[in-house]
């Protein structure tokens, strides 16, 4: 089922002049996922997704290396074939979002706002584009958020990647 407020067309985030193009890669995955899979917005697992698939940066930064990142991945799959079933339909809850105000048509409010975080700590280190590492750390600072669900149902040690996280700025 396809949903009728995501399209697999252009961004519409308005900010490819601020993101690396690694991250544009992400953004544009985790909306051809979030259409392929039905779902009606873009969610924060959709982006950490993506950025375990396309940014080396951010498999690196993961304390459990490469099987860590594996077995992530591995979970993140199974929400193609049922894991994410019962978030269908639902919109994202979030401890930096109030919901349903994502301000970006088919975002999720805690995957608009993780991107608003991702854009602001790149400039906060005088970067005019952010990164991988960027979106990483908006989306583990968010601890409410369906990224961070994922990374503590696959057993990912979760504080030694925010303290690696917070190193980075």
């Amino acid at each position: 089922m396809r949903s009728p407020t995501l399209s697999a067309g252009p961004d519409d985030t308005g900010c490819e002049d601020r993101v690396s193009d690694v991250v544009a890669a992400v953004l544009a995955g985790a909306r051809r996922r979030a259409v392929r899979d039905g779902d009606a917005q873009i969610d924060t697992a959709h982006l950490l997704h993506g950025l375990l698939e396309s940014d080396p940066d951010v498999r690196d930064a993961f304390p459990g290396g490469s099987p860590q990142v594996i077995r992530l991945l591995g979970y993140l799959v199974q929400r193609a074939i049922g894991y994410g079933l019962r978030w269908s339909g639902s919109v994202e809850d979030s401890a930096v979002a109030p919901p349903g105000r994502s301000g970006m048509a088919g975002w999720s409010p805690a995957s608009a706002a993780a991107l608003d975080a991702a854009l602001r700590r790149a400039a906060s280190r005088g970067a005019s584009r952010a990164d991988g590492l960027d979106l990483l750390a908006a989306l583990v600072r968010d601890r409410e958020c369906r990224a961070m669900e994922v990374l503590r149902r696959a057993g990912v040690a979760v504080a030694p990647l925010v303290t690696a996280l917070e190193g980075e700025v």
